[in-house]
């Protein structure tokens, strides 16, 4: 297996995770910084990761 593979199975496996808590974290420090635009990317920056779980709890249910 060469190294490209190597790599490209790792982002495969931990991009997806990689980029929610990205995500999370930003949300977060994002709720300790201050008010009004601050407050909407704490917003979404909760809500899409809250979002992302829901979903797929919802289609594990399914199967």
């Amino acid at each position: 297996m060469t190294r490209h593979k190597k790599h490209s199975a790792f982002w495969k496996t931990f991009g997806t995770p990689g980029w929610i808590a990205l995500l999370t974290a930003v949300g977060l420090f994002a709720a300790l910084l201050g008010d009004g635009a601050w407050d909407v990317l704490a917003w979404v920056g909760m809500a899409i990761p809250t979002w992302y779980s829901c979903k797929g709890l919802m289609a594990r249910k399914r199967v």
